[in-house]
């Protein structure tokens, strides 16, 4: 019996560029990959920039390979996120009740109400969960930019979130799972923190250059201490890490050295983010 392959696009936008590629996926193996354009923008135009440059970006793919599925995830930069956990109130018997505290959450630490940014989580009334929200302004017009092009979105992700999904599977019991990615002010880690199993914080800090194994071992340590959890026994890494940080104590996911994706620009890893790279 011959195995049904998938195919879906996969749009990176990050602070200034974009990327697409095509994900040609079946039951028995990891996706292929194919980068199929890439292309810059100019983010002081707005969303009217943002938009131009992605139908520039679709125009400027393959006509056979876009014309087999317009079905598409957009990755986007942590850049455009705000990612924070939330503590559920311990009278939380409500949906609303969670809104609200992400919320205050929210306002807590950004310094500002969340009116104009969409928030979406891991909603759980009985544990810490992740919540993740982005601009209003940015989903409406990357909706708009969608059904103009008729392209059918399953999904609109931050990047750290589209990671810790893709690798569910190989994630492992008690582990801390990290992203490092390429922003505006250079490499970034961040950190989904776990502690007895339970997930209870998210941590992002700048990876200065030339951050060797003895750096990442420090930093976590230090987390570990700011956070009050244990320190991990393993970490679990995907992304632009540097393959120094490998250690018994730090699994890095992805990335292996001489595979096609591994000298690809920022944009273009950023769209594969999520896909088992």
């Amino acid at each position: 019996m011959l195995e049904r392959f998938t195919q879906t696009l996969r749009i990176g936008v990050a602070a200034d560029s974009l990327a697409l590629i095509q994900a040609s996926s079946g039951l028995t193996r990891r996706p292929a990959l194919r980068l199929l354009g890439e292309t810059r923008f100019d983010p002081a135009e707005g969303s009217a920039g943002l938009g131009n440059g992605l139908r520039r970006l679709l125009a400027d793919g393959s006509p056979s390979t876009l014309a087999a599925g317009r079905t598409a995830t957009i990755v986007l930069a942590d850049d455009w996120a705000r990612l924070w956990q939330v503590a559920p109130p311990g009278s939380a018997s409500r949906m609303a009740d969670l809104e609200a505290a992400a919320a205050l959450r929210f306002q807590s630490l950004f310094g500002a109400p969340a009116a104009g940014w969409r928030i979406s989580a891991d909603w759980d009334a009985d544990r810490a969960f992740l919540a993740a929200a982005l601009p209003a302004p940015l989903l409406a017009g990357l909706q708009q930019f969608a059904i103009e092009e008729r392209v059918h979105l399953v999904g609109i992700v931050p990047q750290f979130v589209a990671a810790l999904n893709g690798w569910r599977k190989l994630r492992r019991a008690g582990a801390w799972f990290g992203v490092v990615h390429g922003m505006v002010h250079g490499a970034v880690l961040t950190l989904a923190v776990f502690d007895k199993g339970a997930f209870i914080a998210v941590r992002t800090a700048l990876v200065p250059p030339g951050a060797d194994g003895a750096w990442f071992a420090a930093h976590i340590a230090r987390e570990a201490l700011l956070t009050g959890a244990d320190a991990p026994g393993l970490v679990q890494v995907c992304g632009a890490a540097p393959r120094a940080w490998a250690a018994p104590s730090c699994m890095l996911l992805g990335g292996e050295p001489g595979s096609e994706w591994a000298e690809w620009s920022d944009a273009a890893r950023l769209a594969a983010s999520g896909s088992g790279i």
